[in-house]
């Protein structure tokens, strides 16, 4: 069986607070998008006990027994001893440490199609359990729509975000940020007002008003990314922003609008539309 993990980025991330527990409570609004990988998994036969993993695109970085895509699988394994060994085959079309969560959808991804290809009928609330060590933005890709998220980003409210009228373009310098570094540069505080409230605004005034905590010192520490941020609205974007702790800096566009084909040549550029839970 075959499936398309997505993406997704950030409209606004605000860094609210350091827990005991050494992760932090933030707000932020989760917005997939079309930019997919491929993942197919088969059984590995009678008298087959290891997975077998193998990638092909993008180059996949670290150790892959540390792939979510396994890590996933073994997390099943614990509690549905029964669960067959398998094939996993992963194609990478999403850039890694970008932002843009593309691990997370390939582990979530798959916890979703094992329980479908074995009939483990395990309940989406207990997936999410799963999805959630794996790590914290996980989860989200079990719903896959617009939501407003708090708490380590597990926690989801659905939002009526219609941006059918735009599309968007995701810039990849080909920078792998930190993000521990990141997080490091942050000092938390709750905003005056909360996203949620400011996510109803007319993306026209989005520039204004919602921002992402990380772009202060992510963008100082690279000033590359300041300058595809700066083109991006020379070039039309109502909207333009670093996506999570980055480095992939995106535009939301008017759908009419002509972004110049040359305009990000030296750089990884996909065009990109909202995205929906595939089944």
């Amino acid at each position: 069986m075959v499936v398309f993990p997505n993406c997704k980025i950030n409209l606004g991330l605000n860094i609210v607070r350091k827990r005991t527990d050494g992760y932090h409570d933030l707000e932020t609004i989760f917005l997939p998008v079309s930019l997919r990988d491929a993942l197919e998994i088969l059984p590995a036969g009678a008298g087959v006990n290891e997975i077998s993993f193998t990638a092909s695109g993008l180059p996949v970085n670290g150790r892959p027994e540390d792939n979510l895509c396994i890590r996933a699988w073994q997390l099943l394994k614990k509690d549905y001893p029964g669960l067959p060994a398998v094939k996993m085959h992963l194609h990478k079309a999403i850039p890694m440490g970008a932002g843009l969560g593309g691990g997370s959808a390939d582990g979530t991804f798959t916890l979703r199609l094992l329980s479908d290809m074995f009939q483990l009928a395990i309940p989406d609330e207990r997936l999410s359990e799963y999805a959630l060590e794996l790590g914290s933005d996980c989860p989200f890709f079990l719903l896959n729509k617009p939501c407003f998220a708090k708490g380590r980003g597990e926690e989801m409210e659905p939002l009526e975000l219609d941006l059918s009228g735009y599309k968007i373009l995701l810039v990849h310098p080909g920078i792998h940020i930190s993000t521990g570094w990141a997080f490091a540069q942050i000092r938390p505080a709750q905003p005056s007002v909360s996203l949620k409230e400011r996510i109803t605004m007319p993306p026209a005034q989005w520039k204004q008003f919602i921002k992402n905590d990380f772009e202060t010192p992510v963008l100082a520490a690279y000033p590359e990314l300041a300058e595809i941020k700066d083109q991006l609205y020379r070039s039309g974007a109502v909207y333009a922003s670093l996506s999570g702790t980055g480095s992939t800096i995106y535009g939301i566009y008017q759908h009419d609008a002509t972004i110049p084909s040359d305009l990000f040549r030296n750089y990884s550029v996909s065009h990109a539309t909202l995205s929906s839970r595939p089944d």
